[in-house]
């Protein structure tokens, strides 16, 4: 597993708030083996992955779902752009999420 594994085990220790410390007693390891997986210094397989997350007290699902080719159209779409063109949209999708998001706290 790539540093993806490394990345889910951090997440899930920080929404548990505990310290690399308390999950590598849990999981009788040490710190620094935490921290190696974490950083992605070293591989760590799927089956450690979703061991660490139950240990933090969280479950992973994973699914495989049927791929579809709305990326690729998208960038064929966003190819045909110039490059001025691509900017404008750029801005004008950022600033369309800036107001979601403000809507969305008021």
């Amino acid at each position: 597993m790539s540093s993806y594994g490394g990345d889910l085990v951090r997440e899930a220790r920080r929404r548990a708030s505990l310290s690399q410390t308390t999950l590598a007693e849990r999981a009788g390891t040490t710190q620094p083996g935490i921290a190696r997986w974490e950083s992605g210094r070293t591989a760590i397989s799927f089956d450690d992955v979703m061991r660490l997350i139950r240990l933090c007290g969280f479950d992973l699902d994973v699914m495989l779902v049927p791929a579809d080719d709305s990326d690729r159209a998208q960038a064929g779409r966003l190819a045909s752009l110039s490059p001025q063109q691509r900017l404008e949209r750029h801005d004008r999708v950022a600033r369309q999420l800036r107001e979601l998001r403000g809507a969305r706290r008021a």
